[in-house]
């Protein structure tokens, strides 16, 4: 009965760890896309200063 105990929470730790690393990666995933986006607009920001200043 008492190994029985310790499978189970060997189990629920086990399944809490990979729910909480699949959290962190879609994490990663969001801030990913994030800076993706940022770094689009910055670039798309200094080619209309450049623009401008050639006119």
């Amino acid at each position: 009965m008492q190994t029985r105990i310790i499978k189970l929470g060997f189990f629920a730790i086990l399944l809490s760890l990979v729910t909480g690393c699949e959290l962190i990666g879609d994490i990663f995933q969001a801030g990913m896309a994030v800076g993706i986006f940022a770094v689009i607009a910055v670039v798309v920001i200094i080619i209309w200063i450049i623009s401008r200043f050639r006119k």
